[in-house]
């Protein structure tokens, strides 16, 4: 089989019989593993000997005829020269936020920790210390997506040929903590009604939207006057506004799909009125992409769009996600009993010397976000027995399935149905 090791510091003479000493003794690394096809060369010091230069030999000659050579010195690289010069440049997200999210959480999780360590060093105990060192500062949710990104950066390193193995993918004894199984609660009416009278008559719309069709909060926000089709009773879900970095654009509502959601005269009676109060503005945002295209398809498909919107922002444009999450929804929460009041503190206004101003910081309150009207609503309708399929489309899930895993806790019992028709059943066969 081809390939030999060299001793680069000592060779036999003519008769093979005695070593003499070449003009590079005790020069160098000593012993040299050379002549396999389509592998590089390496060299070995004079403490790893020439058992261990065999040994490499014979490994390297093995993989090399089986085609799964990958030399060692490929995996040398740091964590974060490949996450920023192989893994991200390649990643190409559709969805501009989506990106944004997924570096953020790279960023601040894995490349301060890890980033240091070169990608074959990354083995089982670096994986416990830095699990040990998440669990200390995050959640478990954090943690485990956290988890399954780097999982995504060491497959793509083993896909490069840089790295024979990847530990997050082949270790028993070290794995993430499980993603919290979600439990949505339902809010009753009394609380719905509370949280609404808190807010200011403005806004008061979001909240019978949210809780009477099912919508995300973008996707209330991006809500148009054509979207509301009173003659069929129904809302058609087009569009939601969605922020990249701080400017905002429109976008297909999550998962890329459209959809229609049945609502009752009610809560057309109540977009009615709001309209003749307040009448829709029009607000003109790019599409998808907020920044400028560097292609003619892209600048095409980035094209401005304008939506005469049935809830804009405060100050006209698009309703923004952190302004109305801490102006609007906490306040009404706070107001409401939902969560504590506010703490308040003063901080410096830069540009006035001596002059502060109060600042109030709302506690977190994950399962009392916009989402809650959202659970309401689908709480409603699967006590209503409405099939899950319906409810699903009506969401915008992807599939059933996932509808069943969020809201199976919040479908009604069985009402012995089932039991009276198998004993019809067995009745019938005597």
């Amino acid at each position: 089989m081809a390939g030999y090791v060299e001793d680069r510091w000592y060779r036999k003479d003519a008769s093979g019989k005695r070593t003499i000493p070449t003009e590079r003794v005790n020069q160098g690394k000593r012993y040299k593993v050379a002549g396999i096809p389509g592998v590089r060369a390496r060299s070995f010091d004079n403490l790893t000997g020439a058992k261990g230069a065999k040994a490499w030999l014979a490994k390297a000659q093995h993989q090399a005829s089986a085609g799964e050579f990958i030399d060692p010195r490929r995996g040398a690289i740091l964590l974060r020269d490949y996450i920023e010069e192989e893994w991200w440049p390649n990643k190409g997200y559709d969805d501009p936020s989506t990106a944004t999210t997924v570096r953020s959480r790279v960023w601040t999780h894995i490349v301060p920790h890890l980033g240091d360590l070169q990608l074959n060093a990354i083995k089982a105990p670096q994986l416990k210390r830095w699990l040990a060192t998440l669990k200390g500062a995050a959640g478990p949710g954090t943690v485990n997506e956290a988890w399954h990104y780097l999982a995504s950066i060491l497959q793509a390193a083993v896909d490069d040929e840089r790295i024979t193995k990847n530990y997050c993918r082949s270790q028993q004894s070290v794995r993430p903590p499980s993603r919290p199984s979600p439990k949505p609660r339902a809010w009753t009416k009394e609380q719905v009604l509370a949280v609404q009278q808190a807010m200011d008559p403005r806004f008061q719309i979001a909240v019978d939207i949210g809780v009477g069709a099912g919508l995300r909060a973008g996707e209330v926000f991006g809500l148009a006057l054509e979207d509301i089709d009173e003659e069929n009773e129904r809302i058609h879900v087009r569009r939601q506004i969605k922020k990249v970095g701080s400017k905002l654009c429109f976008a297909l509502p999550k998962g890329q799909k459209t959809r229609d959601v049945p609502v009752p005269s009610y809560l057309l009676k109540r977009i009615s009125d709001h309209l003749a109060a307040r009448p829709a503005q029009l607000v003109r945002l790019p599409w998808s992409n907020p920044a400028p295209g560097e292609t003619e398809r892209e600048r095409e498909l980035r094209e401005p769009q304008e939506h005469a919107l049935i809830l804009p922002g405060p100050r006209g444009g698009g309703m923004r996600r952190d302004a109305w999450d801490t102006r609007i929804w906490k306040p009404a929460l706070s107001e409401a009993g939902v969560i504590p009041p506010p703490k308040v503190t003063r901080q410096p206004v830069q540009s006035r010397p001596g002059v502060s101003r109060a600042v109030k910081t709302y506690a977190e309150s994950r399962e009392n976000g916009f989402h809650a009207l959202r659970h309401t609503f689908a709480s409603v309708q699967l006590d209503a027995r409405e099939p899950i399929v319906a409810v699903s489309s009506w969401l915008g899930h992807e599939n059933a399935s996932i509808t069943l895993r969020i809201y199976a806790h919040m479908m009604p019992e069985a009402d012995g149905r089932g039991r009276t028709a198998m004993q019809n059943w067995f009745e019938g066969s005597s």
